[in-house]
């Protein structure tokens, strides 16, 4: 079943009861009620709301993750389970072994299928680039020590938005809307890596001791391109530039994680997707399974069936 994401802008308390989570206005208001079963995200954006632990207990028990916003009302927190599978001992233990050659193969699929993707989204908006990216998904080596991942970026960027355009987190728009798309995708990323046993501050490419989402930020890669097709949908469409995100633009951008991804021969719902993806790079890192199930993005939009 696919979760919910559940958005909250407004002054409010939310607590539990009787399997709901329950939202009451503040100061007052219609109080308003949601199974903590069908949940997935919980996005707070609203430095008034306060809740309860009681609520964040069953939220974590469910595997929800929640997403915490900042002042300019872009996502800077999040919060999920510490312990999401039954294998998390295993599994974890098999990631602090992985070998250097795996990873290496890993981050290989991981930025071939990344840059197919950018060139898939390219050809569905009809923009150049589309050959060159091809070639550059071909020439990726073992861990990409070439880093083709970079030299596809640029073409990307370039023909996606324009010559002008540079991907910078506090760079100009559209780069807010990406940044807000992107810690969306992160946290979904996230959620499904603790689900699979996985333990997010272990990646396979990426490494901050800072980090502890490391391995959400590997496995993002391939899944951006959906968001970027999110945010270019949201842009070209603008009539003027848009300096600030509107409550409809988040609303928007919170749609990423419905869309749909080809996987494994079938379209899926990306948050259903997700834990495909992160149960195979379970699989693969320990020795069952050589592919990590990855989407493919189709150069023709809204084909359904069989890849």
């Amino acid at each position: 079943m696919l979760k919910r994401t559940v958005y909250f802008e407004s002054a409010a308390h939310l607590s539990f009861k009787n399997g709901q989570l329950l939202y009451t206005p503040k100061p007052e208001g219609e109080v308003r009620t949601v199974p903590i079963e069908d949940i997935g995200f919980v996005v707070l954006d609203n430095h008034s709301i306060t809740l309860s632990l009681r609520l964040i207990e069953e939220l974590t028990a469910n595997n929800a993750a929640i997403v915490f916003c900042d002042k300019l009302h872009h996502p800077t927190a999040m919060s999920v389970p510490f312990d999401g599978n039954t294998t998390h001992a295993e599994t974890l233990a098999a990631q602090l072994e992985m070998s250097e050659p795996l990873k290496k193969q890993l981050w290989k699929q991981t930025v071939e299928i990344k840059i197919k993707n950018q060139a898939a989204m390219l050809e569905r908006k009809k923009s150049g680039g589309v050959e060159a990216l091809r070639r550059h998904a071909a020439s990726v080596k073992s861990g990409d020590t070439d880093n083709r991942e970079g030299a596809a970026a640029r073409i990307y960027w370039q023909n996606l938005f324009g010559e002008d355009f540079r991907r910078e987190r506090f760079g100009g728009a559209p780069n807010h809307l990406l940044n807000y798309a992107y810690a969306i995708l992160r946290a979904a990323v996230a959620r499904s890596l603790v689900g699979s046993g996985l333990y997010p501050a272990i990646g396979i490419h990426h490494h901050n001791k800072y980090n502890a989402f490391a391995l959400a930020d590997d496995v993002m890669e391939p899944y951006r391109p959906y968001a970027d097709e999110v945010v270019y949908g949201i842009w070209s469409a603008a009539d003027e530039p848009i300096e600030e995100l509107s409550r409809e633009h988040k609303q928007q951008l919170l749609k990423l994680l419905a869309v749909d991804v080809h996987l494994t021969n079938t379209l899926r719902p990306l948050m259903v997707g997700l834990s495909y993806t992160t149960a195979s790079l379970a699989r693969c890192i320990a020795g069952e399974q050589k592919k990590v199930d990855y989407p493919v993005m189709k150069a023709v939009e809204n084909v359904g069936g069989a890849a």
